[in-house]
């Protein structure tokens, strides 16, 4: 049966907006990395996937090369999602504590997982034009997602974005400055932002962010749903 969400991806994974991601994706999934040689990759723009009642939306930066941009799910086939969903497993928020393909029995509850940009980026830096491109696809997932109550930004690219969702400033008049594990109330709305360092392996191997620091984020989020019923 046709639903709303799954109309929208229908409609995110043909965009073409961004010809050096469109060319960039399509190069990655022509050569492949030699592990996955005998893989067919998705090579077309990721959607968000999860539990459509979600309270809580999780957003990244963009698919991984190899990760997303392979499997065609988010943090699915990657070093970051091998981070994410154990963390996700051990608050509840998902059945299992690994993610690697598309069939592979993943379910979440009460979460929604999406991304800033739908299509792997070159040195995973999209630009600014592509993330104003992109973000209308965020815009309509959130728009669906009717029960949502807040935010895990993954890394300052997706804080950014949501805040510019939600334009918020503080009791000085300033923007929300990003730091991990910081919780912000959006304005004009009864949504919130929490913020974690991106679980990449940029920060994991360094011990920017470790196990504990991430499990504190997503206990603060599950204890935020607690607090709002």
């Amino acid at each position: 049966m046709t639903t709303p969400l799954s109309a929208l991806e229908d409609q995110i994974i043909t965009c073409r907006r961004c010809p050096r991601l469109v060319a960039w994706r399509e190069e990655v999934a022509r050569t492949k990395r030699k592990a996955y040689r005998d893989q067919t990759y998705w090579g077309k723009p990721v959607p968000g996937f999860g539990d459509p009642d979600a309270r809580i939306m999780i957003v990244g930066l963009a698919p991984g090369a190899h990760g997303a941009n392979r499997t065609g799910r988010m943090f699915t086939g990657d070093a970051s999602g091998s981070f994410l969903y154990p963390a996700l497993h051990r608050v509840g928020f998902a059945n299992q504590d690994s993610a690697e393909h598309r069939a592979d029995g993943l379910a979440l509850t009460d979460a929604f997982i999406s991304a800033v940009c739908r299509c792997v980026p070159p040195q995973n830096q999209p630009k600014a034009a592509e993330i104003r491109n992109c973000l209308p696809w965020l815009e309509a997932e959130i728009s669906l997602l009717l029960n949502l109550q807040g935010f895990v930004a993954l890394g300052k690219i997706a804080f950014d974005s949501l805040l510019r969702l939600y334009p918020t400033r503080d009791a000085q008049g300033l923007k929300p400055v990003f730091g991990h594990n910081t919780l912000v109330q959006l304005e004009d709305s009864a949504l919130w932002l929490l913020a974690s360092y991106h679980p990449s392996q940029q920060n994991t191997l360094t011990g920017r962010l470790t196990q504990p620091m991430f499990d504190a984020v997503w206990e603060s989020a599950h204890q935020l749903l607690g607090n709002r019923g």
